[in-house]
């Protein structure tokens, strides 16, 4: 375990860590060999190393029955800590799954030890219900889960062989982003989760939470997405040059986040905020349709579900943002709390328009993202494309 280096403490109040290393990493190498294995799907690798990492503090390993059950049906863990998304590992033969097994990654390599506990199972559409809020198979989520096995493998985990990361100088485990804010004097960190590019109003209101704390931890996830998700590497470009030209260096980390999404809006914004807090944010950015797909959830649901919650069992303040726009007859940024005019006034595009124009060749205009910015993820998307 490690222990807490900044002033707010991890979930649960200890730094998970169980990535294996030197003498006691061959040894289990050597073993691992021999174990019957299990190979995870590309959500599975991801959630592995955020296990073992801490980022998931406090779970140790993918949740056995009575924490899943739990998670499903109270939004806690059994022990009663706050938890809204069930970490597991589903399977469709649990023949010999008893004692040590290895976990190999997609492409074959032993990458972990998974000690199991618990195999049982349970219903996808109850899942999916209470997770998803559907049953609705073109939910991404839950389609995903659909084409998952129907047993749940639940047990402690420990990391043998890390992927190589896409980013390495944006591979930041919780106990270096926590080291960095250590580091730089911060006391207070606000929290940015996104798998899009930063566009104007997030621009807003991320240096309007600004105000208010020492720094910004910008926290682009990484991991699995959708097909027609903006690619990782056009949106880390993205996020470099706005980082470069509009925001101030020593009051913003950008690090990634290795994990997939699961586009279960309110339920994984509760996730998204205990994550963060883990990596060391007192703070935490929840906009409209956090982590929404589609028409599934309220414009707001992502925030409301917050209040499920006492401040002091959750550990970090969710800062909560209406939808925000350019206004032109405002002149600037703005948001239905501060802005008189009517709709017609407002450039406001949706990431399915900006990534149809971004393909077709049309570029966003200025109000609504960065000239700068904007001509990145052009020219990213269209050697995609080619």
């Amino acid at each position: 375990m490690i222990g807490n280096i900044t002033t707010i403490p991890p979930h649960g109040g200890v730094l998970v860590q169980r990535v294996l290393e030197g003498e006691e990493r061959r040894a289990a190498l050597s073993r691992a060999s021999g174990l019957p294995f299990l190979t995870l799907d590309p959500r599975g690798l991801a959630d592995l190393g955020l296990l073992a990492t801490g980022a998931y503090s406090p779970l140790t390993g993918f949740m056995t029955r009575a924490d899943y059950l739990h998670v499903l049906h109270e939004m806690r863990l059994a022990s009663g800590l706050p938890w809204s998304l069930p970490i597991t590992l589903r399977v469709a033969d649990g023949a010999g799954l008893r004692g040590s097994v290895a976990l190999k990654a997609p492409a074959g390599g032993i990458v972990g030890l998974l000690d199991v506990r618990d195999v049982f199972q349970h219903s996808k559409e109850e899942e999916a219900q209470l997770v998803y809020g559907t049953t609705d198979a073109q939910h991404p989520g839950v389609a995903q889960l659909y084409a998952q096995g129907d047993l749940l493998v639940g047990g402690d985990v420990r990391l043998l062989e890390r992927p190589a990361p896409l980013f390495p100088d944006l591979a930041l485990d919780p106990a270096d982003t926590r080291r960095a804010f250590a580091e730089r004097g911060w006391r207070s960190v606000v929290g940015f989760q996104t798998r899009n590019p930063v566009h104007r109003a997030h621009e807003y209101i991320q240096k309007a939470a600004l105000e208010t704390v020492d720094g910004l931890l910008l926290h682009p996830l990484l991991g699995p997405t959708k097909d027609d998700d903006v690619p990782a590497a056009v949106r880390v470009s993205s996020y470099r040059v706005l980082l470069e030209r509009y925001y101030p260096r020593d009051r913003v980390l950008l690090a990634g986040f290795p994990a997939a999404m699961r586009y279960a809006g309110p339920r994984e914004a509760v996730f998204h905020a205990l994550v963060r807090k883990n990596y060391g944010c007192t703070h935490f950015i929840v906009g409209r349709d956090h982590a929404g797909v589609g028409n599934y959830y309220g414009s707001y649901d992502a925030q409301r579900i917050f209040d499920r919650f006492t401040p002091a069992e959750l550990g970090i303040q969710p800062v909560r943002f209406e939808h925000t726009f350019f206004c032109r007859r405002c002149g600037g940024m703005a948001s239905p709390k501060t802005c008189p005019h009517e709709a017609t006034s407002h450039v406001i595009l949706s990431g399915s328009k900006v990534r149809e124009m971004l393909r077709s060749g049309t570029l966003p205009p200025p109000e609504f993202s960065r000239p700068e910015v904007v001509q990145v993820l052009a020219d990213g998307l269209r050697e995609v494309v080619v």
